[in-house]
């Protein structure tokens, strides 16, 4: 039996265009305490901190783009 396969979404529009929303937001963040860190020469092991910024606006995009 071939059965087609069916997108079923887990999230509404208004919840993906929150993730959407946290993504853009998050990944702005990142770059602009990635920017000042680099600006100001702080150390390498201090840019550790865009890590969480950069994960969140991974999963916000991501989240958004697969309707999770």
């Amino acid at each position: 039996m071939n059965h087609a396969a069916t997108e079923v979404a887990n999230i509404g529009p208004r919840e993906r265009r929150k993730r959407r929303l946290l993504g853009i937001v998050s990944l702005t963040v990142a770059v602009g305490v990635a920017f000042v860190l680099v600006a100001f020469g702080a150390p390498r092991w201090s840019r550790l901190v865009v890590f969480f910024p950069l994960w969140m606006a991974g999963l916000g995009l991501l989240q958004a783009r697969e309707k999770t």
